[in-house]
């Protein structure tokens, strides 16, 4: 393809394009649709943030190490290997799913395209934690759009990963606001705090607000310096909120303390076993 259709596309230099056109983001012919345009541009833009990250690590010893948790057909991992990881020749990708009919097809086409770091494993991400096929270290853990508590589970493996970054999308968080419905009369007695959730649009949308912030804070209790950003702009998608997480170490017992309060103050103290184990109490 000739570099001003390239351009004109949007494309990155260098970009595979058999690897677009199996990724149907581009047609036989090299044309691109609305939708292929926006999707690809969520998946650069994703790009921007993990290949600063990937900078920061020794590409040595098999490094970097990357695991994409509910993977689906694994755009953002075959992207990340043919810009980052193919020209390098360092490091493996391992693209986590639970469905296995995408899990074969990205095989196949890691397959077709010589792209040979790359595992595709058929597993959650809880069970992936414990899997046998995974590096006991894994440098970066990303979670695009992952489902309720998906993303949790995510988490929960990149602290078991002992993982440097964690690049989160979070999608479709129901869990909290489905608590928070069961309990919605006591605390409407209880505080006028509840009139923030009292209609079923609030509560969902409160729910999901709840989520992240807790998610932000459980991540900083256990030693990781958080960011939270826009992916895109809200025109294109409105999943849009992208958690960064740097590891750093300094577990703070102030968060840990916030993260109780608030657990507290909304009546679901119940999450923090299910949602929280590794909060301990000897944070900093």
């Amino acid at each position: 393809m000739k570099k001003d259709v390239a351009e004109e596309l949007g494309l990155r230099p260098g970009q595979s394009i058999p690897l677009l056109q199996e990724l149907h983001i581009l047609t036989r012919e090299g044309k691109i649709n609305q939708d292929s345009r926006r999707k690809l541009k969520q998946v650069y833009h994703l790009y921007q943030f993990i290949e600063k990250l990937l900078l920061e690590i020794p590409s040595e010893g098999g490094h970097p190490t990357l695991a994409d948790h509910g993977a689906g057909k694994s755009y953002l991992g075959f992207i990340l290997y043919d810009l980052y990881f193919k020209p390098r020749g360092q490091g493996h990708i391992y693209g986590i799913e639970t469905r296995a009919e995408l899990v074969e097809k990205s095989r196949e086409l890691a397959h077709r395209l010589g792209f040979d770091r790359m595992s595709f494993l058929h597993l959650s991400a809880a069970e992936a934690a414990d899997a046998a096929q995974l590096p006991e270290k894994i440098d970066v853990v990303t979670a695009l759009h992952a489902c309720d508590t998906a993303t949790d589970d995510a988490i929960a493996f990149g602290l078991r990963k002992h993982a440097g970054f964690m690049v989160l999308v979070p999608c479709c968080q129901a869990e909290v606001a489905s608590v928070l419905r069961e309990h919605k009369a006591l605390a409407l007695s209880r505080t006028p705090l509840a009139e923030l959730w009292r209609h079923p649009l609030h509560t969902r949308e409160l729910g999901s607000q709840l989520t992240n912030v807790l998610r932000c804070l459980y991540l900083e209790a256990m030693g990781y310096q958080v960011t939270v950003t826009e992916l895109v702009g809200w025109e294109h998608s409105m999943k849009n909120e992208l958690i960064l997480a740097r590891h750093t170490g300094q577990r703070k017992r102030a968060a840990a303390e916030r993260l109780r309060a608030i657990l507290g103050e909304f009546g679901i103290q119940e999450m923090e076993a299910r949602r929280f184990p590794e909060l301990g109490s000897d944070s900093n």
